[in-house]
């Protein structure tokens, strides 16, 4: 017996010993992963490796570094701007904003001094997420990448649409009669926006112009058949030769950075068994006595025996709650009956009512609206064949392309998937007019609106302007 006791004495040590072994493994890899994820994030907001480690044991220090991490990295996710010298206060009242705005549901985020003093292992948790749950890195390598070309943004999918309209809308304030504003200034607010969206307008037209012409007269001269001219960027370029030091510099940025994106790919599981370990200690800080107070739980169920002694007093609660049913079917049958009979008395009344008033008329504007809801459903259900959404390469395309000669032959003669500007204009179009019928159906509900305001007004004149 007794050697076999020590077999499995040798057995529990070596298991023992094995767990330690494993641990200074992923603890000798987690530097690798951390300090690629650091140099997959942007430049201007890349922390220290050792931020990490300081937060993972909640380290005062690291509040302040994680706050600025996070607040650069939502400004540039969202397109705002931001600057190193931006108050640390409204620096935090951002990140807990846009960090509300995306879903995160810690409360113990939200309660953190607004000074950032403290909480940099939640900071790490909220960082954790981010990265998990809206792709951070991805979004952050495809806002920050190097654009040689000329790019526009096209958007011609519905969904983005729909998104943009259920978004976050504001309660108009309640003004009081000396908080209220003139007319006149919220009309000289509304030309100087109409000025303003046209200035904008003819500068994007004179823009295409110019981009036009590049294209057009570097037509034939690029390598890449597929694109067949040259960028504003490689025009640049062929002009000022000494630029290309810069643009030198940017790419081989991006391309370290994008180096440091696919190693932390590849270490990315090291990361997250980090985290699950930092989760742990977080629970058993904040929980010490959570395993006492379940033992204390089981201990005081009472412990079902063969016989089942609680079947009798089961078996007359499930008859008890049917009972209780049967009476509730019944009382919302009556209900139903009632509401039935009432709703039918409604619709009567309302018949009557609308015969008095001219009921074709109010069917004509009926039929009028589900016929432009239809025309609208019909240009949302059609099948879409090239629905685009982000930003696009412009390249000109001609019958008959240009051909120089001493370039050699085409790097890339496959063809690329493309929407052509005339397909784009024209559902961008369809889109308007939808649009209009539907302003034009709102303007026409206000109107009718408005008169009947003015219709309770006695002896108050209303000028339309």
């Amino acid at each position: 017996m007794r050697p076999v006791r020590a077999c499995r004495g040798g057995k529990r040590r070596s298991a023992m010993r094995r767990q330690p072994r494993e641990q200074q493994q992923s603890g000798r890899v987690l530097p690798g992963a951390v300090g690629a994820l650091c140099r997959a994030l942007p430049s201007r907001a890349r922390p220290a490796p050792d931020t990490f480690r300081r937060a993972r044991f909640d380290r005062p220090q690291a509040s302040l570094d994680f706050w600025r991490l996070l607040y650069a990295l939502l400004k540039q996710i969202h397109g705002g701007k931001w600057a190193e010298s931006d108050a640390i206060d409204n620096q935090i009242r951002f990140v807990k904003s846009t960090l509300w705005y995306h879903g995160y549901g810690r409360p113990e985020l939200y309660r953190l001094p607004s000074d950032g003093s403290a909480g940099s292992r939640e900071l790490l948790l909220a960082f954790s997420w981010l990265l998990h749950r809206l792709s951070l890195l991805e979004q952050l390598l495809a806002r920050n990448r190097v654009k040689t070309g000329d790019e526009t943004s096209v958007c011609t999918c519905e969904d983005y649409l729909r998104n943009s309209q259920k978004g976050p809308t504001e309660i108009a304030p309640e003004y009081g009669p000396e908080d209220r504003v003139d007319v006149r200034y919220l009309q000289w607010l509304n030309g100087r926006l109409r000025f303003q969206w046209r200035s904008l307008h003819a500068q994007h037209q004179e823009q295409c112009k110019l981009l036009y012409k590049i294209h057009l007269f570097t037509s034939g001269s690029h390598m890449d058949k597929t694109l067949g001219h040259f960028s504003v960027t490689e025009t640049d370029l062929i002009r000022q030769p000494g630029n290309y030091k810069q643009l030198l510099q940017l790419l081989e940025a991006e391309t370290m950075q994008l180096e440091a994106f696919l190693e932390w790919k590849q270490r990315e599981p090291v990361y997250w068994q980090w985290m699950e370990t930092v989760l742990d200690n977080m629970a058993e800080e904040g929980n010490p006595c959570e395993s006492q107070d379940a033992h204390v739980e089981r201990s005081g169920l009472p412990e079902v025996t063969s016989c089942c002694p609680w079947a009798d007093s089961l078996t007359e609660h499930i008859g008890r709650l049917s009972r209780d049913l049967m009476t509730l079917r019944d009382q919302l049958q009556k209900l139903v009956m009632h509401r039935k009979a009432a709703w039918c008395e409604k619709v009567k009344t309302r018949k009557e009512e609308l015969q008095k008033e001219g009921f074709p008329a109010t069917a004509r504007k009926i039929q009028e609206s589900v016929e432009l809801k239809l025309q609208d459903l019909t240009c949302l259900c059609a099948p879409r064949k090239n629905s685009a959404h982000g930003s696009c390469r412009l390249v000109l395309r001609s019958e008959h392309p240009v051909s120089k000669s001493g370039w050699g032959r085409s790097v890339s003669q496959e063809p690329v998937p493309a929407a052509s500007a005339a397909e784009v204009i024209r559902e961008l179009q369809m889109r308007e007019a939808s649009l209009g019928r539907e302003l034009k159906q709102l303007r026409e509900e206000c109107r009718q609106r408005l008169d009947q305001i003015a219709e309770g007004l006695d002896g108050v004149i209303c000028v339309s302007p």
